[in-house]
């Protein structure tokens, strides 16, 4: 466990060569958060989706922060062992640099300290690029929930990830 912990408090990753800090998210940060949610999704979060999600003690939400900016961002919800991942998105012109494995990576860090052995998410099944990244994660497709996304209406791959009791 303390190579989770040293690796959550080292807050910094490379992403292609590009200094990026992942630390959590703050209320300060939302306007920007909300502005890559809604370029990301069809149904994005509100503002207070967002601030209400950071107030539970069950919840953690990490932003990585690219020259003095929000570069992207990642949630869960934590209950015992399980981390259900809620979001996880990045800006436009800064996908494909390594912010969403740096996140998610953290967010495993983080998780695992606060007692999470599984995450779990769900992905639009047409959503190859991320579907690409969470198996490059080492996530596992553990099924289909049929017509679960709205604007366009699309399955999601239900995915989880399991790591070894600590």
């Amino acid at each position: 466990m303390d190579r989770l912990k040293r690796e959550a408090e080292a807050r910094e990753a490379k992403g292609a060569g590009e200094k990026l800090q992942i630390r959590p998210m703050a209320e300060r940060d939302l306007p920007q958060i909300c502005e890559i949610e809604q370029e990301a999704f069809s149904t994005p979060w509100s503002e207070k989706g967002f601030r209400d999600s950071l107030a539970l003690p069950y919840a953690v939400f990490l932003a990585a922060e690219y020259e003095g900016e929000i570069a992207g961002y990642c949630g869960c919800y934590l209950s015992q062992e399980e981390a259900e991942i809620t979001n996880v998105a990045v800006k436009r012109c800064l996908r494909g640099r390594g912010i969403a494995k740096a996140l998610i990576r953290e967010l495993f860090c983080t998780g695992r300290i606060r007692g999470a052995s599984v995450f779990l998410l769900e992905v639009r099944a047409g959503n190859q690029p991320a579907i690409g990244l969470y198996e490059g994660l080492g996530f596992e497709r553990a099924g289909l929930r049929r017509n679960f996304y709205e604007k366009p209406k699309e399955d999601a791959v239900v995915m989880w990830k399991r790591f070894p009791d600590a």
